[in-house]
């Protein structure tokens, strides 16, 4: 599965799990300790409009939802899984194979590639989706190729910083691939 097919996995899991919240728990805590459910949905869904705006050359000044933002959910106001569902959809027709192909300018680093920002859209979908899921009450299989890949670019960046991952855990020694790199995202499977 290459980068691009990781990252529509990752987003289709994500909307599957937003798709099942109970209404009544958005505002649920979750191992993301200073955000709720919404403020995930929030995150993520500023990260889908950050994405397909540098995708289509758009300006995108919103900062609500960026890492460590302290209230994304802000984003989602009303009813998270519909505003998720219309971004989605919004932004579905730029975020392609060849858009996300294409290079862009992010503040004075001059034209870079968005694949090399995908992983971490990727990542953050995917982890985000087991953070909804744990605070619902649901369950959930992350993609194994994804949780891989994921595992292998994460360990692989020098962002151990408290607006990005907790502190790293000591996951049980049979672990599988998934609890392993919750563990190193700080979370207990």
């Amino acid at each position: 599965m290459d980068l691009v097919e990781q990252y529509f996995v990752a987003q289709d899991g994500f909307g599957k799990v937003v798709a099942e919240v109970p209404a009544q728990r958005w505002d649920a805590s979750t191992p993301c300790a200073a955000w709720t459910v919404r403020d995930i949905v929030g995150h993520v869904l500023w990260g889908r409009h950050r994405l397909s705006a540098w995708v289509t050359g758009a300006d995108y000044p919103e900062t609500a939802g960026e890492p460590g933002a302290p209230k994304p959910g802000v984003l989602c106001a009303g009813d998270p899984a519909r505003e998720w569902r219309v971004a989605f959809e919004a932004t579905a027709p730029g975020l392609t194979r060849d858009g996300l192909a294409r290079a862009t300018s992010i503040d004075d680093a001059g034209g870079v590639p968005l694949t090399t920002l995908l992983p971490a859209f990727v990542s953050d979908a995917l982890v985000h989706t087991w953070d909804i899921a744990q605070a619902v009450g649901l369950t959930v299989t992350l993609d194994p190729a994804v949780v891989k890949a994921t595992g292998e670019w994460v360990r692989s960046i020098p962002l151990r910083r408290p607006e990005f991952f907790g502190p790293e855990l000591t996951p049980p020694a049979d672990a599988d691939e998934t609890t392993r790199l919750l563990a190193f995202l700080g979370r207990a499977a």
